[in-house]
This record gives C-alpha cells, sequence and structure tokens, in this order.
C-alpha cells in the first residue's frame, strides 16, 4: 500500500504486476529485433501518450572457468559506435526454444565452449522506461572447448569476436570503475561477485520460472518472431 500523505510504502518489496488500460495504440516502427508503438494510456482517469519499444529479450551468459575468470568477448555495437566487452549473449528469436537452450547455443556460436553446469544467476529489464527488454543472465560452469573451436556462424560485426579471461575480482573492478559498461556485463559480473561469496549456493536452477518474461508475452509486450 501506499500512504497517499508522504508517498511511503509499506508492501512488500517486489516488482508487480499493475498494468494500466490502454485505450488505443498507433505502430510506429516494425523490425527485425524491435517494433515501435505509441499507447493511450488511462492512468486514473488521465489519458497519457507513451512509447514503447517491444523486444525480442535475450539470454547472456557469465561463463566461469575453473581458474575463476570470467570469458568475455570483444563486439562492435553500432548504436554507441564502440567496442564492448561483453559476456556471450543471444536474442530469444527462434520460437518456442527454451531460454537456457538459447544461452547454451549463443556460448557456442560466440565463444567455442560448452558448460556443463548451468544455473540462473540474475534477471533484469535492460531499460523499463522505455523498452520492454527482459534479459535472464546464466553462469556456466564446467567448461569445455567445442571440437573445431567456434563454429563459422556470424556476420558483420558478429563474423570476429575476439575472447578474453578475465579473473572474477578484476572483472568486478573493470566494471565499477566504468571500464565496462556494457549492461549484461554489469549486472552478470556483480552479481556473479556476489553470489562467489556465498559459494553459489542462493542461485535459482537453470530451468527456473521466468516471471517477468511470462508477464511481457501475455501482455504483448514482445516483439513478434
Amino acid at each position: 500500500m501506499i500512504d497517499s500523505g508522504d508517498e511511503e510504502w509499506v508492501g512488500d518489496v517486489a516488482d508487480a504486476l499493475e498494468p494500466r488500460q490502454i485505450v488505443g495504440s498507433t505502430d510506429r516502427f516494425t523490425g527485425r529485433i524491435w517494433s515501435v508503438r505509441t499507447d493511450t494510456v488511462n492512468f486514473g482517469g488521465q489519458l497519457i501518450e507513451r512509447d514503447i519499444l517491444l523486444h525480442l529479450g535475450a539470454v547472456a551468459i557469465i561463463a566461469i572457468d575453473d581458474q575463476d575468470r570470467v570469458l568475455l568477448i570483444r563486439q562492435y555495437r553500432h548504436p554507441v559506435a564502440m567496442a564492448l566487452f561483453e559476456p556471450p549473449a543471444g536474442l530469444l528469436d527462434i520460437p518456442g526454444e527454451q531460454p537456457q537452450l538459447t544461452a547454451a547455443r549463443e556460448l557456442a556460436e560466440e565463444s567455442g565452449f560448452q558448460a556443463e553446469t548451468w544455473q540462473v544467476l540474475v534477471d533484469f529489464l535492460n531499460s523499463p522506461g522505455g523498452s520492454s527488454e527482459g534479459i535472464r543472465v546464466y553462469l556456466a560452469r564446467g567448461l569445455t572447448p567445442l571440437d573445431g573451436g567456434r563454429p563459422a556462424t556470424g556476420e558483420a560485426e558478429e563474423e570476429f569476436l575476439p575472447r578474453v579471461w578475465v579473473p572474477l575480482a578484476t572483472a568486478k573492478d573493470l566494471v565499477l570503475s566504468g571500464a565496462i559498461s556494457s549492461p549484461s556485463a554489469v549486472c552478470g559480473i556483480l552479481a556473479a561477485w556476489a553470489a562467489r561469496d556465498n559459494g553459489w549456493a542462493n542461485l535459482r536452477p537453470a530451468d527456473a520460472p521466468w516471471p517477468v518474461r511470462a508477464t511481457l508475452l501475455e501482455q504483448g509486450r514482445v516483439h513478434p518472431t
């Protein structure tokens, strides 16, 4: 509940589904990965317009080897004109594919490794003020290289993905110093740093429910594949 006098929250501290009535929508753009629409929303009797970027959703993988090093790849990102150090990641763009299977495929395609052990590390909404993009970050351990190395599946900025192994403590410092700023890297590395201190005991299994994505799908807020 909200006390309207002083706006102090007195309920549970947990994100919750709380949709407002949409009285009209206008499609603005439809692309391969995302689309943009404008919703007219009834907000307590006041009609307001909000632009929404509907995204496919994605997964990312914090892969840690037996030397406690994080695998990062260096990839060009055109919207920011930068080469960023990121964990392997990929879009949820295959209908019906379970997110963990997407993660395993992307780890292989972007790094040339496979993992024996998978857990959910952290879920986050990338930019909820304007986008519906939900990302699940997995922890992958028990790494072994694929026979033949990384398959040649990418093009353009995905054709050449140099990788680097960074000690987890160093990766954490790189995030806090601002040297690494990719959201999946920031969230994943800091979550891994925190989870390791608890012996990874508080992590969810790889097939754990993903309520946020289920909600986005039910609400029609995921870009159609």
